[in-house]
């Protein structure tokens, strides 16, 4: 697959390049590595993403180049959709034209493309961008170092997930070496929140529920707390990881209100518990470890129904 791809940007000159709709570090990070890669090697490129580049990843250099609204008269020769583990997910409009369509990602049951490149033992999207730039025999330029590391660092939780395997030290290790500051990124990344998320995050720590077994936890966010903290949905990224911080949960569970009659709910597993399961059954996808979809009802109403879910889960399991 990858001297598909080689072959195929060979032999195109127009690119477009999109990745999930609110994107993460992986997503970001893999998008502007991509696209600068690309530039550097005289293609036309179009970086597009239809909620834009987070704050916490601004620095990264092309940030400011994303796009959240395609032309409509032009067809590229070829796009590229990292990070997603549906086409839908990318939130392209139904006007947007290509003549190849290239998939590379790391969920599993992530199918779709003229090419799919798939590898879910890949600890990021970011790692695939590293190898197809090595396997093009491109050098390593400075902004797409960062754009990498960038990508490999958040999709591992700071190596600390379990999906932090040789290949993740290996590649961040041959980055640092080429000069990427990790104290730069990393502060950027995690100690550079706004006022907004620290008090929406106060509001959100409020809700947090435990069960009797200790072996699952969730938190919760009305859109009435997103006003009263003057925060945006981005700035919620990451709050699932306090009730998964929480000594002996397995699961942690994060419902974010999006309108009066939807919630998304997110999924974090220790490792032990296959949270993607979950969420399929539920109309949703993801990881083993990470998981999401988005319900109809409120949310309170969805909220009790995971949490029912899970209880069963875990009383099947005693």
């Amino acid at each position: 697959m990858i001297q598909q791809i080689v072959e195929t940007i060979a032999d195109k000159q127009s690119f477009l390049i999109a990745a999930h709709a609110g994107p993460d570090g992986d997503a970001a990070g893999s998008t502007l590595a991509l696209a600068e890669i690309l530039r550097e090697m005289g293609k036309d490129v179009v970086a597009y993403n239809v909620d834009g580049v987070p704050e916490a990843f601004q620095f990264l250099v092309g940030a400011e180049k994303v796009v959240s609204q395609l032309p409509s008269q032009i067809c590229f020769d070829v796009a590229f959709v990292l990070d997603s583990g549906e086409l839908k997910r990318a939130g392209l409009p139904e006007n947007a034209c290509w003549k190849t369509l290239v998939n590379i990602d790391h969920h599993p049951h992530s199918s779709f493309g003229d090419i799919c490149y798939l590898d879910t033992e890949a600890c990021a999207t970011g790692v695939m961008i590293h190898r197809l730039l090595c396997a093009c025999q491109h050098p390593l330029s400075q902004q797409v170092a960062e754009a990498l590391y960038t990508a490999i660092l958040s999709d591992t939780g700071s190596f600390r997930y379990s999906n932090s395997n040789p290949e993740a030290f290996a590649v961040a290790g041959e980055l640092v070496s080429r000069g990427v500051d990790t104290w730069k990124i990393a502060s950027r990344i995690y100690e550079s929140q706004t006022p907004q998320r620290m008090k929406l995050l106060a509001l959100v720590l409020r809700t947090l529920d435990i069960s009797v077994c200790g072996r699952y936890a969730s938190v919760s966010m009305s859109t009435e707390m997103l006003e009263q903290a003057g925060a945006t949905a981005e700035d919620t990224d990451g709050f699932i990881n306090y009730p998964r911080a929480v000594n002996g949960v397995e699961v942690a569970v994060f419902c974010r209100q999006i309108s009066a009659t939807q919630t998304k709910v997110g999924f974090r597993s220790r490792g032990r518990v296959n949270v993607s399961e979950i969420s399929r059954e539920l109309g949703g996808g993801g990881h083993h470890n990470a998981a999401g979809v988005t319900l109809d009802g409120e949310l309170a109403q969805v909220r009790e129904r995971v949490t029912t879910i899970l209880a069963d889960y875990f009383a099947q399991q005693d």
